[in-house]
């Protein structure tokens, strides 16, 4: 596996890494390139129909890499594009999503994939972890579980990267980590080390919605807004909604408003006591909370009677069980309104869906990551 190949990079792979193929018309993975690029890799793993490869060398940039701005990229391990122009990234992003979808689940579309772009691709952030070892505060480093020191981080909001400014100049003790979370009004929760927070405020439309330390809310400051007025135009309007994986009533607020009733399933403690509060400041009293997991719940007497007219669900990036997915179907909703992390696990859920009887009718990417491969998208099927 020694000596040098020359490649020419033809496209970007769903890891995030550039695509291109030997002599031999082998596919070969190279991390930190761009479509375009003609490079010098040097072989560090060989399978049977492809291999890895590290980059040794540029010989000729492609049209679409540019100069990242933070002179932590190569060491870092948080963001792996920030050598792509945010054109280029959204538009993998887009393609990740169809290719997943068609390719490997072998879905029809019924159109093309569109990406929301991030409002700004910098400056977005507004929860994050960091690690803390010995003095140094930072990120991890690149294929490492050691630690870079960071002071600054040109995704992280003005309010997060102020705190991460802070923690350096006083370092906690020992070694461990900190979730740090930045609401609306520029307050920042930190977690961990012993550390207590009160929670953070952030905002759903014009609703504020509470969020205590150690539950999950997306964290793009910038274009959850957009996500959310998506799922909720997804939805429509009507007389039942089914929430699954609700988290502390980012899209739920909107749906009580739009529904007469709304059946919220959430098995996280804090998440749910957050939902209480978030509906009942919201003054919406239509919203009937269950706690418990999801997988679980499907199967009760209270479910299994509620005859939803749409199930709106955002779980964990390993996506639905499949017992979960032949209960849902056994709601028989007309439509299903379907948030993921996770293009694959996405694709799968909804390939599971469509033999039930389902069938595609809308898929949107929305970038909530950018300087990285993550994506979101969001998938609407009706019966």
């Amino acid at each position: 596996m020694s000596g040098l190949v020359q490649l020419r990079i033809e496209r970007l792979a769903g890891s995030g890494e550039g695509v291109g193929r030997d002599e031999t018309g082998r596919v070969v993975f190279v991390p930190d390139t761009a479509p375009g690029d003609l490079v010098q890799v040097r072989i560090v793993e060989e399978r049977k129909r492809f291999a890895r490869a590290e980059l040794a060398s540029l010989d000729e940039p492609g049209p679409s890499r540019i100069d990242p701005p933070c002179p932590l990229v190569g060491e870092c391990g948080g963001c792996a594009w920030q050598h792509l122009d945010y054109a280029e990234q959204c538009h993998a992003k887009a393609e990740r999503v169809r290719d997943a979808f068609e390719r490997v689940a072998g879905l029809v579309l019924p159109g093309p994939v569109e990406c929301t772009p991030s409002p700004a691709p910098f400056g977005y952030r507004s929860r994050a972890r960091v690690g803390f070892r010995d003095g140094v505060v930072g990120f991890r480093r690149l294929r490492s579980h050691s630690l870079i020191a960071a002071a600054h981080c040109p995704v992280f909001v003005p309010a997060l990267d102020a705190a991460l400014a802070r923690l350096n100049a006083d370092p906690p003790k020992g070694h461990g980590e900190l979730t740090l979370a930045a609401g609306e009004d520029g307050s920042v929760s930190v977690t961990g080390d012993g550390r207590q927070s009160p929670g953070i405020e952030i905002l759903a439309g014009d609703d504020p919605i509470r969020v205590s330390p150690g539950v999950f809310f997306q964290a793009n400051a910038l274009l959850r807004s957009d996500l959310a007025a998506a799922v909720h135009q997804a939805a429509g309007r009507g007389s039942r909604a089914l929430e699954l994986f609700s988290g502390s009533g980012y899209f739920t607020v909107g749906l009580a408003r739009r529904f007469e009733q709304v059946l919220v399933v959430e098995s996280h403690g804090r998440a749910t006591r957050d939902l209480a509060a978030n509906l009942a400041a919201a003054g919406q009293d239509n919203v009937e909370v269950v706690t418990g997991l999801a997988e679980r719940k499907l199967a009760s007497p209270r479910l299994s009677a509620f005859e939803p007219e749409v199930i709106v669900l955002d779980p964990p990036r390993k996506g639905l069980e499949r017992q979960a997915v032949e209960r849902i179907t056994a709601l028989h909703a007309p439509r299903i309104v379907y948030v993921s992390c996770d293009p694959a696990t996405h694709a799968r859920d909804c390939a599971r869906l469509l033999t039930a009887g389902y069938h595609l009718t809308s898929l949107h990417a929305f970038d909530l990551f950018p300087q990285t491969p993550h994506t979101e998208a969001l998938a609407t099927l009706e019966r």
